[in-house]
């Protein structure tokens, strides 16, 4: 059996490795071509190969593929195929789990798009105001991409109207389960005409989304794609902890003391590369910008000039990056993680080239560090960690570099003058000669003397605040786990040795299916109108988290608890309690746990020690109440696989 025939057993078209045909053999009009190539793309990946013929002949199609297979594009231009732009009406809607992504699908679509006269897109999420987007949609726009919360929003206000709707994606439609977005999920589907085609995409096919698939896809083709996972052996790996405001200071001193020919900089959005490329370049390094919207004419200039040594470093988004190849380049800079393995292996096989040596360095906040350990896991290679080069590193390494090429200077000759000028010098101010070569080094490569001893200092206490920073939260994560009776023990939870203990910790850590988590309190809750979907919406957007970072919710009369795996610092805290929702700010904190001689917490009285029945052991192992609350237990980011589920439903606890 071929790599392209389909597996009999499963009923996935498994497609080969090296997509053998071109977008031109894809059956892709006319419009939507010139844009493909416009962005440099010849072949298609294996999804865009095997997903947008079928999504063409009019098939609803379930694809098995990560971010970084270029899943967007093999949605994106067949569901483009599909619309009528003369049409202003919303007739195509892409639901993403994140603030992020949702920006980055839309920017794609509309590149997509830049050849379709009157089409418009627009991207929907939490956190931006309303005006502009019911502006957007009163106006009259063909494609939403949008966050589930934002999109319910706009239903209920009857600001977005899905009776014209031709075309429905979801995409990373575990992620949106695992959010605890099912019930929105349900009512897009509800609201959407009978007769519409579906596109749906995720990373991992449970059984949860295979409901899905059989309750709302009609006769769906399946298609997957392994992931990508092998990272290049010529390319030595690097990351460094590096604060956001700190990042374009840390990029600057990274590229002035490295010895590569070129660079590329990679961001995550087109605004951050235009930010980023003008930046560099008002400090006077050789950069430019390109990004989905650089015509392709354009973009064969900046990329020859790149090859022929004209320019020195490349900004770029992982879109308009694709299929680069340039030998010269032999540092990549993720100057924002991706969050998928696919992406980064894509963005660090730019360099280490045609035998070539490469290096790739990513900047890691501290809020990012679960993001990194993911992409170490699936690649398998240990990123090593590195400082980022101070001030005084910079000079040095341009003094170095200058007293290289002194040589070859006085070689040159034609040096009278300047001796002359160096002697008279000397001998009107008694200088030592040493002093004056120092001086003058320091003049030509910049610096000034107490400025730059000020920017030293300032780097210097910026390293000490990371520093103090690393160790609070190791000094935290230790408090967690040995100080404090009955928290999380990472030594046991490593080696699976849970005890006697039962899966639900008093304290601010515990053990979940084999998962682990901090437990934080929130200081908004059933009667401040809180949902699960909210309050993810504001730990993502505000926040900073992902939704991998997110685990169980639990919603209470004023409060609620939600487990976050990642490692949140003094300044996500200060993000996180600012952010709000309806109207109140979140006010995050470590949780204690229930009260010990109030039996847990209290729906109705906001966990207040009252005269509620204490925490009953016996009912706890018995699976009852288990002391938070009789009631239901709404909001839970919990899933349960039953086979009488036809749908994304989430579990309800125990009345």
């Amino acid at each position: 059996m071929t790599a392209a025939e389909v597996n009999e057993t499963s009923g996935t078209t498994e497609a080969p490795e090296e997509p053998s045909i071109t977008f031109d053999d894809l059956g892709l009009p006319e419009n939507l071509l010139a844009a493909v190539k416009q962005l440099g793309f010849t072949k298609p990946s294996t999804i865009q190969e095997r997903a947008i013929p079928e999504l063409l002949k009019g098939s609803d199609i379930t694809g098995i593929a990560q971010t970084g297979t270029g899943k967007t594009a093999a949605f994106g231009l067949p569901m483009l195929a599909a619309l009528d732009p003369e049409l202003r009406a919303v007739q195509a809607l892409v639901l993403a789990p994140t603030r992020e992504l949702a920006m980055q699908v839309a920017e794609a679509i509309e590149t997509f798009a830049s050849h379709v006269d009157g089409l418009e897109v627009l991207a929907v999420y939490g956190g931006s105001p309303y005006p502009p987007q019911i502006r957007a949609l009163k106006t009259g726009v063909q494609v939403v991409v949008g966050t589930p919360g934002r999109v319910i929003d706009h239903l209920d206000r009857g600001t977005l109207d899905l009776s014209n709707i031709r075309f429905l994606v979801l995409d990373e439609a575990d992620e949106m389960l695992r959010m605890g977005f099912a019930e929105d999920v349900e009512r897009v589907f509800g609201e959407a005409p009978a007769e519409r085609q579906v596109a749906l995409f995720s990373a991992t096919m449970p059984p949860q989304i295979r409901r899905v698939a059989q309750h709302h896809l009609k006769n769906p083709v399946e298609i997957a794609v392994a992931r990508q996972s092998t990272t290049v052996t010529s390319v030595t790996q690097e990351y460094a902890i590096v604060p956001f405001r700190h990042k374009s200071g840390s990029l600057f001193r990274v590229l002035a003391t490295s010895d590569a020919d070129a660079a590329i900089v990679f961001c995550r959005t087109r605004g951050a590369a235009e930010e980023v490329g003008s930046a560099l370049v008002e400090r006077g390094i050789s950069a430019a910008t390109i990004s989905g919207d650089v015509a392709q004419k354009d973009r064969e200039k900046i990329v020859e000039r790149l090859r022929s040594g004209q320019l020195d470093v490349l900004v770029a988004t992982d879109v308009a990056a694709r299929g680069l190849d340039v030998e010269r380049i032999g540092l990549v800079v993720n100057f924002d993680i991706p969050g998928e393995p696919e992406a980064y292996v894509h963005r660090i096989g730019r360099t280490g080239r045609a035998g070539r040596s490469g290096r790739a360095l990513s900047f890691v906040t501290p809020s990012e560090r679960s993001k990194l350990k993911f992409i170490e896991r699936t690649i398998r290679t240990s990123l090593t960690e590195i400082e980022i080069p101070s001030p005084a590193d910079v000079s040095e390494h341009k003094v170095k570099k200058m007293l290289g090429s002194l040589e070859t200077r006085i070689e040159a000759g034609r040096l009278a003058m300047y001796e002359k000028l160096i002697t008279t010098y000397l001998e009107e101010h008694e200088a030592e000669n040493i002093t004056v070569a120092a001086a003058l080094a320091a003049i030509a490569v910049g610096d000034s003397g107490p400025r730059a001893r000020a920017e030293q200092e300032e780097y210097e206490n910026q390293l000490a605040e990371d520093r103090r920073g690393r160790k609070n939260r190791e000094e935290r994560e230790s408090r967690f786990s040995k100080d404090r009776p009955g928290r999380f023990d990472r030594d046991r939870h490593d080696r699976g040795d849970r005890g006697d203990r039962s899966s639900r910790d008093r304290g601010g850590r515990r053990d979940r299916d084999g998962d682990s988590g901090t437990r934080y309190r929130i200081a908004v809750g059933h009667k401040d109108g809180a949902e699960a979907r909210g309050i993810v919406g504001a730990l993502t957007n505000e926040g900073g988290l992902s939704g991998r970072d997110l685990g169980r919710i639990e919603i209470f009369g004023s409060f609620s608890l939600v487990d976050i795996s990642a490692n949140v610092d003094e300044d996500m805290m200060g993000r996180i309690s600012r952010a709000r929702v309806g109207g109140k700010a979140l006010r995050i904190r470590l949780d204690d746990g229930p009260a010990p001689r109030s039996g847990g917490y209290d729906r109705d009285r906001g966990g207040d020690r009252g005269d509620r029945p204490r925490f009953d052991r016996d009912r706890h192992d018995r699976g009852g109440d288990r002391g938070y609350d009789r009631g239901e237990r709404r909001g839970r980011n919990d899933w349960n696989d039953r086979s009488d589920r036809s749908s994304f439903k989430p579990r309800r606890g125990n009345r």
